[in-house]
């Protein structure tokens, strides 16, 4: 996967100017503070680059893919507005260049190399997202875990003695004023030129919008981003069922702030809904309370009643822009996360059907040719692929999202642990709920083991995300258990994994109240020793990954108006 460059990059000196905060849910009510007429912004101390000698080759670690899809069905106005979509999306593409690392522009047009100037790209700043968020190039200073949500060399001490009550929030970034002393400021204030202009754009694209909950929507969503009040819109987006084109924009996840969990990032989604696939999956929403009563955990962790209003459907992608877009890419969205909202209306699931089926031709089968039983890969199925990552984003409106001893949400209690966590928990609770509805005869189609053998394979795929990814933990976590339990088991001689179901069964079960109990007892403690013990890639596994070089680890795309037949 790698090779050596001949090429030398030249030596740079580069100064971040933005940082960036958020405000939480449970702040909503918290009155907005007012800019410091003092406040500076810290620029990142000048960095010294030069060129490893072995640096990832981009056509290796990423297959190419062109989001594309049929858009004859839509109206002329719905083909006019995915342009202006598109545009919005390039201005969350800006906003997250400037929470993960700065100034884009300088920094690409630095690098000689093309190669790596395609890496830095993709990776949004000079370090691996699908390698641990090891540097691309020679520097003396790793990715800062805060990205830049919080001043340079705020330490964790510093920022719990501060008093502003707005410093968890979602939508705030930290710096310091001409004193030194923490102060905060709301997104729509630190970005305002740039969150105008999408503000304006979407409410150009409202105005050509045909489905009345759609325009209701990107009106709504205008005004959240330039005020940091989404509940309205989140609300208004869960309320939409018959729009032919989907568009999720704003701060959303807050993967990126590895140091608490706190911050969210900017990112977008183009959407074009596939009513086919999505009839066949309109079902199973409704049986989430069902299934919540029969989780395999003692009944005060299961009192939260799921939202009945979720749905399922399946899209194929136009465009990603943003958090969504850097290192490995997302092929199923579970949204809102705002719990309020969620407890209330529950929340929708997109399975990116486009994105999820390159994945699967162009990566999952070549590893499962390398990795997997023989005997088994029969049962490595799209359908298979595409249910566990479905019921993936169903399973995370499952479980809990409060703890049960007062100490506030999950997300709060666990900090930096809580997306991975999460994703830990909506892997396993999916596999779980499709044990269940296969014995309840609503899954037909295929046999558990099709599921069984696809979840191992998908596991070997996601895994080589690395440690800096949410998911990319929750799958070593996952892996390590399956394999103690005896699950997974491997073949010394021939190299090969294979899945021993009855086991599986039993080993899902445990699994699933281990996660249940760390999340509802907000054991921050435990999550941690879970993960510095078991959050590690395994000798064994390593040695199996390491036969996967010649295979890419994720996609990247051709995206655009260019790659989409409008006129």
């Amino acid at each position: 996967m790698y090779k050596k460059l001949s090429t030398l990059l030249t030596i740079l000196t580069l100064f971040t100017a933005c940082q960036s905060s958020q405000d939480s849910v449970e702040d909503n009510s918290i009155k907005k503070k007012q800019p410091n007429v003092q406040e500076i912004t810290v620029s990142r101390e000048p960095e010294v680059f030069t060129l490893k000698p072995e640096t990832p080759i981009v056509s290796e670690v990423y297959a190419t893919f062109n989001l594309t899809t049929d858009l004859s069905h839509l109206s002329e106005n719905q083909k006019k507005m995915i342009p202006i979509l598109i545009e919005t999306s390039k201005i969350m593409d800006s906003l997250f260049w400037l929470q993960s690392y700065g100034d884009k522009k300088t920094l690409l047009s630095s690098i000689s190399d093309d190669n790596l100037r395609r890496l830095v790209d993709i990776n949004y700043g000079p370090w691996d997202r699908l390698n641990g968020d090891k540097p691309l190039v020679n520097s003396q200073k790793e990715k800062s875990l805060g990205a830049n949500f919080y001043p340079k060399g705020m330490t964790k001490e510093e920022f719990d003695s501060t008093s502003d009550n707005n410093k968890s929030s979602l939508y705030t970034i930290l710096k310091r004023n001409n004193k030194g002393k923490l102060i905060t400021e709301f997104y729509h204030e630190a970005y305002s030129e740039h969150l105008e202009k999408a503000s304006k754009l979407l409410l150009e694209a409202a105005l050509l919008a045909d489905d009345n909950g759609f325009k209701n929507y990107l009106t709504l969503r205008a005004q959240a981003l330039i005020d940091d009040e989404f509940k309205a819109s989140d609300m208004a987006w869960m309320d939409m069922k018959t729009n032919a084109i989907d568009f999720v924009v704003g701060p959303i996840e807050t993967y990126e702030d590895q140091l608490y969990g706190y911050k969210a990032a900017y990112e977008a989604y183009v959407l074009i809904k596939d009513k086919s696939w999505s009839k066949k999956l309109a079902k199973f929403s409704a049986l989430l309370p069902i299934l919540q009563k029969d989780l395999p955990i003692e009944e005060e962790y299961k009192t939260e009643t799921p939202g009945t209003d979720s749905d399922l459907n399946a899209y194929d992608v136009l465009y990603y822009a943003g958090h969504s877009n850097a290192g490995s890419k997302t092929i199923a969205i579970n949204l809102p996360n705002d719990e309020t909202v969620q407890l209330a209306k529950g929340s929708r699931r997109l399975q990116l059907k486009n994105a999820m089926q390159a994945k699967f031709d162009k990566i999952l089968i070549p590893i499962s040719e390398v990795l997997v039983s023989p005997d088994q890969r029969k049962h490595i199925t799209f359908p298979a692929f595409f249910g566990n990552t479905m019921f993936h984003e169903v399973a995370h409106g499952l479980g809990i999202k409060n703890t049960i001893n007062g100490k506030g949400t999950v997300r709060t209690a666990l900090k930096q642990f809580a997306s991975a966590q999460e994703e830990g928990k909506a892997d396993i609770l999916g596999l779980y709920m499709v044990e269940k509805l296969y014995q309840m005869g609503e899954l037909t189609e295929g046999q558990i083991m099709d599921n069984y053998v696809t979840f191992m394979a998908g596991i070997f795929r996601s895994v080589r995300f690395g440690s800096s990814s949410a998911h990319g933990i929750a799958n070593m976590l996952r892996f390590n258990y399956f394999a103690k339990q005896s699950a997974f088991n491997f073949d010394e001689k021939t190299g090969y994994y294979s899945v021993n179901p009855e086991k599986m069964s039993t080993a899902i079960k445990s699994l699933s109240k281990k996660i249940l109990t760390l999340q509802g007892n907000g054991d921050y403690d435990g999550v941690k020793k879970w993960v510095d013990e078991q959050g590690k890639v395994s000798p064994q596994l390593k040695a199996a990954l390491d036969r996967l070089t010649k295979i890419p680890v994720d996609i990247v795309f051709n995206q655009g108006v260019e790659y989409l037949n409008l006129k």
